[in-house]
């Protein structure tokens, strides 16, 4: 599959909770890291995710936050993934952050140049990426 998303997790349905008009959908990865999407109903049936299924969750850069301290905080975003800065590529507008997962994972995140030098990011720091589960999109080889 070819798509425009830098993000791409390869995958297994781990749960699908039933709602009356979204599921939630849990993906666990090889690595041991889990993403929660939040897709439609009609999503769930013509994708035939069901626990065992392979699929594939993915993730606009651009959907991807950053933050270098979460102590005490509590969040809403449902996947917050702990990580590494691998890499840091500063443009002339936005900053692209390659993310080392605890799991193993990569993950990149563009984010704008003033919070890169916020946060302070270098290689080796750690870090925890936030993505809604409204943000995310499943497929399936089927």
């Amino acid at each position: 599959m070819l798509t425009s998303s830098r993000n791409q997790f390869k995958g297994t349905v781990k749960t699908v909770k039933k709602g009356a008009v979204n599921d939630e959908i849990v993906i666990k990865l090889p690595g041991g890291s889990e993403l929660t999407a939040i897709i439609t109903n009609t999503s769930t049936e013509s994708l035939g995710l069901a626990p065992g299924k392979e699929a594939v969750a993915l993730i606009k850069a651009s959907w991807v936050i950053l933050a270098a301290d979460l102590k005490g905080i509590k969040l809403s975003a449902r996947n917050q993934l702990k990580g590494t800065v691998s890499e840091v590529k500063p443009g002339a507008v936005n900053t692209e952050v390659v993310v080392k997962l605890d799991g193993g994972e990569e993950l990149v995140s563009i984010i704008t140049c003033e919070s890169a030098k916020k946060l302070g990011l270098v290689p080796g720091q750690p870090i925890t990426a936030l993505v809604k589960a409204s943000h995310m999109i499943i497929g399936t080889a089927e």
